[in-house]
Protein backbone atom coordinates (compact mmCIF):
# COMPACT_ATOMS: atom_id res chain seq x y z
CA UNK A 1 0.00 0.00 0.00
CA UNK A 2 1.05 3.61 -0.95
CA UNK A 3 0.03 6.98 0.34
CA UNK A 4 0.03 9.85 -1.56
CA UNK A 5 -0.68 13.53 -0.63
CA UNK A 6 -1.07 16.84 -2.70
CA UNK A 7 -1.40 19.45 -0.88
CA UNK A 8 -2.14 22.89 -2.45
CA UNK A 9 -2.60 26.76 -1.69
CA UNK A 10 -6.67 25.82 -1.97
CA UNK A 11 -6.92 22.58 -0.95
CA UNK A 12 -5.45 19.06 -0.12
CA UNK A 13 -6.00 15.63 -1.52
CA UNK A 14 -4.96 12.19 -0.30
CA UNK A 15 -5.60 8.71 -1.12
CA UNK A 16 -4.61 5.11 -0.52
CA UNK A 17 -3.56 3.04 -3.31
CA UNK A 18 -2.67 -0.97 -3.29
CA UNK A 19 -0.28 -2.64 -5.19
CA UNK A 20 -2.72 -3.60 -7.10
CA UNK A 21 -3.41 -0.17 -8.05
CA UNK A 22 -6.82 0.02 -6.55
CA UNK A 23 -7.76 3.21 -4.12
CA UNK A 24 -8.41 1.80 -1.30
CA UNK A 25 -9.37 5.54 0.45
CA UNK A 26 -9.69 9.28 -0.02
CA UNK A 27 -9.80 12.51 1.67
CA UNK A 28 -10.08 15.70 0.33
CA UNK A 29 -9.62 19.42 2.56
CA UNK A 30 -8.43 23.06 2.74
CA UNK A 31 -5.22 23.85 1.83
CA UNK A 32 -2.21 22.54 3.79
CA UNK A 33 0.94 24.32 2.63
CA UNK A 34 2.84 25.29 5.87
CA UNK A 35 4.01 29.10 4.32
CA UNK A 36 0.69 29.98 4.83
CA UNK A 37 -0.20 27.79 7.60
CA UNK A 38 2.90 26.78 9.90
CA UNK A 39 4.79 23.89 9.40
CA UNK A 40 2.75 22.31 12.88
CA UNK A 41 -0.64 23.23 11.94
CA UNK A 42 0.40 21.58 8.40
CA UNK A 43 1.36 18.74 9.69
CA UNK A 44 -2.26 18.45 11.55
CA UNK A 45 -4.17 18.96 9.04
CA UNK A 46 -2.22 16.61 6.91
CA UNK A 47 -2.68 13.89 10.11
CA UNK A 48 -6.22 14.46 10.39
CA UNK A 49 -7.17 13.95 6.40
CA UNK A 50 -4.47 10.63 6.62
CA UNK A 51 -6.96 9.25 9.48
CA UNK A 52 -9.67 9.94 7.55
CA UNK A 53 -8.29 8.44 4.28
CA UNK A 54 -8.54 5.13 6.37
CA UNK A 55 -4.32 4.35 7.33
CA UNK A 56 -6.13 3.45 10.76
CA UNK A 57 -3.29 2.83 12.42
CA UNK A 58 -1.40 0.70 9.84
CA UNK A 59 1.61 1.44 7.78
CA UNK A 60 2.10 1.94 4.22
CA UNK A 61 5.28 0.87 2.28
CA UNK A 62 5.45 4.45 1.07
CA UNK A 63 4.50 7.70 1.43
CA UNK A 64 4.72 10.56 -0.72
CA UNK A 65 4.16 14.05 0.47
CA UNK A 66 4.62 16.81 -1.95
CA UNK A 67 2.55 20.54 -0.73
CA UNK A 68 3.09 23.93 -1.87
CA UNK A 69 5.35 26.00 -0.25
CA UNK A 70 8.30 23.83 0.63
CA UNK A 71 10.37 25.21 -1.93
CA UNK A 72 13.89 24.95 -0.44
CA UNK A 73 15.84 21.79 0.73
CA UNK A 74 15.76 23.41 4.35
CA UNK A 75 11.98 23.30 4.06
CA UNK A 76 12.05 19.92 2.86
CA UNK A 77 14.15 18.46 5.69
CA UNK A 78 11.74 20.75 8.35
CA UNK A 79 8.87 18.48 6.78
CA UNK A 80 10.22 15.55 6.81
CA UNK A 81 11.67 15.92 10.15
CA UNK A 82 7.94 16.86 11.91
CA UNK A 83 6.75 13.66 9.52
CA UNK A 84 8.78 11.30 10.22
CA UNK A 85 7.40 10.29 13.99
CA UNK A 86 4.22 9.85 12.92
CA UNK A 87 5.56 6.31 10.88
CA UNK A 88 2.50 6.81 8.05
CA UNK A 89 5.32 4.90 5.70
CA UNK A 90 8.51 2.67 6.20
CA UNK A 91 9.82 5.30 3.47
CA UNK A 92 8.97 8.51 3.29
CA UNK A 93 9.14 11.37 0.63
CA UNK A 94 8.90 14.89 0.72
CA UNK A 95 8.62 17.71 -2.02
CA UNK A 96 6.89 20.60 -3.88
CA UNK A 97 3.87 19.44 -5.66
CA UNK A 98 5.08 20.74 -8.97
CA UNK A 99 6.31 17.39 -8.77
CA UNK A 100 2.50 15.74 -8.71
CA UNK A 101 1.77 17.77 -11.36
CA UNK A 102 4.66 16.65 -13.49
CA UNK A 103 4.27 12.66 -13.07
CA UNK A 104 0.25 13.07 -13.36
CA UNK A 105 0.92 14.68 -16.77
CA UNK A 106 3.62 12.51 -18.38
CA UNK A 107 4.23 9.35 -17.87
CA UNK A 108 7.76 9.52 -19.31
CA UNK A 109 9.02 10.11 -15.68
CA UNK A 110 10.77 14.11 -16.88
CA UNK A 111 10.19 17.08 -18.50
CA UNK A 112 9.09 20.35 -17.46
CA UNK A 113 6.10 20.97 -16.02
CA UNK A 114 4.57 24.87 -14.94
CA UNK A 115 1.70 25.35 -11.92
CA UNK A 116 -0.06 28.33 -12.76
CA UNK A 117 -3.06 28.62 -10.11
CA UNK A 118 -3.28 31.16 -7.05
CA UNK A 119 0.81 31.12 -7.56
CA UNK A 120 3.04 30.14 -10.45
CA UNK A 121 6.41 27.81 -9.52
CA UNK A 122 7.93 25.34 -11.84
CA UNK A 123 9.60 22.28 -11.88
CA UNK A 124 11.91 20.60 -14.75
CA UNK A 125 13.67 16.65 -14.51
CA UNK A 126 16.38 15.62 -16.66
CA UNK A 127 16.02 12.27 -17.72
CA UNK A 128 19.50 11.55 -15.81
CA UNK A 129 17.47 12.97 -12.56
CA UNK A 130 18.67 16.61 -12.29
CA UNK A 131 16.26 19.01 -11.47
CA UNK A 132 15.32 22.69 -11.25
CA UNK A 133 13.84 24.23 -9.24
CA UNK A 134 12.39 28.05 -8.39
CA UNK A 135 11.87 29.54 -4.78
CA UNK A 136 8.43 30.80 -5.71
CA UNK A 137 8.20 33.69 -3.03
CA UNK A 138 6.49 36.62 -5.00
CA UNK A 139 7.90 39.37 -5.82
CA UNK A 140 11.44 39.17 -3.89
CA UNK A 141 12.34 35.45 -5.85
CA UNK A 142 11.18 37.35 -9.22
CA UNK A 143 7.88 35.95 -9.63
CA UNK A 144 4.78 37.19 -11.35
CA UNK A 145 1.53 34.72 -12.07
CA UNK A 146 -0.94 33.13 -10.84
CA UNK A 147 -4.53 34.02 -10.21
CA UNK A 148 -3.64 36.46 -7.42
CA UNK A 149 -1.32 38.39 -8.95
CA UNK A 150 -3.34 38.80 -12.42
CA UNK A 151 -6.42 39.90 -10.09
CA UNK A 152 -3.98 42.51 -8.41
CA UNK A 153 -2.97 44.06 -11.96
CA UNK A 154 -7.04 43.46 -12.65
CA UNK A 155 -7.58 46.18 -9.23
CA UNK A 156 -4.58 48.72 -10.59
CA UNK A 157 -5.74 48.86 -13.96
CA UNK A 158 -8.99 49.53 -12.86
CA UNK A 159 -8.13 52.28 -10.25
CA UNK A 160 -5.63 53.73 -12.96
CA UNK A 161 -8.25 53.72 -15.58
CA UNK A 162 -11.14 55.77 -12.99
CA UNK A 163 -8.33 58.74 -12.18
CA UNK A 164 -6.55 59.01 -15.60
CA UNK A 165 -3.38 57.56 -14.97
CA UNK A 166 -3.81 55.21 -17.40
CA UNK A 167 -5.85 53.77 -20.57
CA UNK A 168 -9.26 53.36 -20.37
CA UNK A 169 -10.71 49.90 -19.79
CA UNK A 170 -14.04 47.67 -19.13
CA UNK A 171 -12.33 46.64 -16.15
CA UNK A 172 -13.06 49.72 -14.06
CA UNK A 173 -16.68 48.96 -14.21
CA UNK A 174 -16.54 44.81 -13.77
CA UNK A 175 -13.72 44.64 -10.83
CA UNK A 176 -15.87 46.76 -8.30
CA UNK A 177 -19.09 45.22 -9.92
CA UNK A 178 -17.80 42.20 -8.82
CA UNK A 179 -17.42 42.77 -5.39
CA UNK A 180 -20.60 44.29 -4.91
CA UNK A 181 -19.28 47.90 -4.96
CA UNK A 182 -19.80 51.30 -7.34
CA UNK A 183 -16.05 52.06 -8.43
CA UNK A 184 -12.24 51.69 -8.67
CA UNK A 185 -12.14 54.06 -5.50
CA UNK A 186 -14.92 52.21 -3.52
CA UNK A 187 -13.26 48.87 -3.75
CA UNK A 188 -9.70 50.57 -2.75
CA UNK A 189 -11.34 51.78 0.66
CA UNK A 190 -12.92 48.50 1.18
CA UNK A 191 -9.95 46.80 0.77
CA UNK A 192 -7.79 49.54 3.23
CA UNK A 193 -10.05 48.90 5.50
CA UNK A 194 -10.94 45.17 6.02
CA UNK A 195 -14.24 44.87 4.54
CA UNK A 196 -13.07 43.07 1.46
CA UNK A 197 -9.95 40.90 2.19
CA UNK A 198 -7.37 41.82 -0.67
CA UNK A 199 -6.29 38.03 -0.90
CA UNK A 200 -9.80 37.85 -2.72
CA UNK A 201 -7.92 39.24 -5.72
CA UNK A 202 -7.42 35.92 -7.04
CA UNK A 203 -11.57 35.73 -8.01
CA UNK A 204 -10.66 38.12 -10.48
CA UNK A 205 -8.28 35.80 -13.12
CA UNK A 206 -11.27 34.60 -14.73
CA UNK A 207 -12.89 37.87 -15.37
CA UNK A 208 -9.47 39.02 -16.98
CA UNK A 209 -9.24 36.18 -18.93
CA UNK A 210 -13.08 36.50 -20.34
CA UNK A 211 -12.24 39.87 -21.03
CA UNK A 212 -8.90 39.78 -23.04
CA UNK A 213 -10.50 39.22 -26.08
CA UNK A 214 -12.21 42.31 -26.47
CA UNK A 215 -10.04 45.27 -23.86
CA UNK A 216 -6.63 45.52 -24.84
CA UNK A 217 -5.83 46.79 -21.24
CA UNK A 218 -7.13 43.05 -19.63
CA UNK A 219 -5.39 41.44 -23.01
CA UNK A 220 -2.16 43.00 -21.62
CA UNK A 221 -2.47 41.48 -18.43
CA UNK A 222 -2.86 37.95 -20.49
CA UNK A 223 0.26 39.00 -22.50
CA UNK A 224 2.48 39.22 -19.45
CA UNK A 225 1.01 36.37 -17.58
CA UNK A 226 2.23 34.10 -20.84
CA UNK A 227 5.14 35.66 -21.12
CA UNK A 228 6.10 34.41 -17.64
CA UNK A 229 5.00 30.72 -18.49
CA UNK A 230 7.40 31.10 -21.65
CA UNK A 231 10.46 32.51 -19.50
CA UNK A 232 10.23 29.73 -16.43
CA UNK A 233 9.69 26.95 -19.44
CA UNK A 234 12.64 28.31 -21.41
CA UNK A 235 14.89 29.18 -18.67
CA UNK A 236 14.25 25.85 -17.04
CA UNK A 237 14.81 23.88 -20.36
CA UNK A 238 18.08 25.66 -21.14
CA UNK A 239 19.19 25.09 -17.64
CA UNK A 240 19.23 21.50 -18.28
CA UNK A 241 19.89 21.60 -21.73
CA UNK A 242 16.82 19.72 -22.61
CA UNK A 243 15.01 19.23 -26.12
CA UNK A 244 12.08 16.91 -27.08
CA UNK A 245 10.32 17.40 -24.13
CA UNK A 246 6.94 17.48 -22.64
CA UNK A 247 5.64 20.72 -20.81
CA UNK A 248 2.94 20.35 -18.81
CA UNK A 249 0.64 22.94 -17.30
CA UNK A 250 -1.32 22.79 -14.98
CA UNK A 251 -3.51 24.60 -12.04
CA UNK A 252 -6.59 26.66 -12.12
CA UNK A 253 -5.54 29.20 -14.52
CA UNK A 254 -4.30 26.66 -17.09
CA UNK A 255 -7.43 24.81 -16.21
CA UNK A 256 -9.52 27.52 -17.73
CA UNK A 257 -7.09 28.84 -20.44
CA UNK A 258 -8.10 30.68 -22.81
CA UNK A 259 -7.59 30.16 -26.33
CA UNK A 260 -5.71 33.14 -26.52
CA UNK A 261 -3.32 32.66 -23.16
CA UNK A 262 -2.52 28.69 -24.99
CA UNK A 263 -1.69 30.65 -28.61
CA UNK A 264 0.38 33.27 -26.57
CA UNK A 265 2.63 30.24 -24.68
CA UNK A 266 2.92 28.26 -27.97
CA UNK A 267 4.05 31.11 -30.18
CA UNK A 268 6.42 32.35 -27.40
CA UNK A 269 7.93 28.42 -27.42
CA UNK A 270 7.44 27.93 -30.79
CA UNK A 271 11.22 27.35 -31.34
CA UNK A 272 12.03 24.83 -28.92
CA UNK A 273 11.15 21.11 -29.79
CA UNK A 274 8.57 20.23 -27.34
CA UNK A 275 4.82 18.68 -27.08
CA UNK A 276 2.66 21.41 -24.28
CA UNK A 277 0.42 19.26 -22.40
CA UNK A 278 -2.90 20.55 -20.24
CA UNK A 279 -2.63 18.43 -17.61
CA UNK A 280 -6.66 16.64 -17.17
CA UNK A 281 -5.64 14.39 -14.20
CA UNK A 282 -5.47 16.05 -10.37
CA UNK A 283 -1.78 16.15 -9.15
CA UNK A 284 -2.81 13.73 -6.47
CA UNK A 285 -2.85 10.89 -9.47
CA UNK A 286 0.94 12.21 -9.90
CA UNK A 287 1.86 12.03 -6.27
CA UNK A 288 0.23 8.94 -6.47
CA UNK A 289 1.88 7.61 -9.33
CA UNK A 290 5.62 8.46 -7.87
CA UNK A 291 5.17 6.59 -5.13
CA UNK A 292 3.90 3.64 -7.22
CA UNK A 293 6.56 4.07 -9.29
CA UNK A 294 9.24 3.27 -5.98
CA UNK A 295 6.99 -0.14 -5.94
CA UNK A 296 7.95 -1.19 -9.16
CA UNK A 297 4.53 -1.99 -10.43
CA UNK A 298 3.38 -3.01 -13.71
CA UNK A 299 2.23 -0.32 -15.96
CA UNK A 300 -1.56 -2.14 -15.77
CA UNK A 301 -0.99 -1.15 -12.00
CA UNK A 302 -0.41 2.67 -12.51
CA UNK A 303 -3.22 2.26 -15.35
CA UNK A 304 -5.93 1.24 -12.77
CA UNK A 305 -4.52 3.61 -9.64
CA UNK A 306 -4.64 6.51 -12.61
CA UNK A 307 -8.49 5.57 -13.59
CA UNK A 308 -9.62 4.98 -10.40
CA UNK A 309 -8.35 8.07 -8.74
CA UNK A 310 -9.71 10.19 -11.48
CA UNK A 311 -13.00 9.38 -11.05
CA UNK A 312 -12.97 9.62 -7.42
CA UNK A 313 -11.65 13.40 -7.79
Amino acid sequence: MILAVDGGNSKTDVVLVGDDGALLGQARGPLSSPHHLGLDASVDLLAGLVAEAGLNGRRADVAQVLLAGVDFPEEEHRLHAALEPRAWARRLRVGNDTFALLRAGTDRGWGIAVVCGAGINCVGVAPDGRHVRFPALGTITGDWGGGYDVGLAAIWAAARSEDGRGPKTVLEQLVPRHFGVDTPLDLSLAIHTGRVEQRRAVELAPLVLATAADDPVADGIVVRLAGEVVALVRATATRLRLSDIDVVLGGGMMRGATDRLLALIHEGLADLELTLVRASAPPIVGAALLALDELGVTDEVRARARREIEEAF
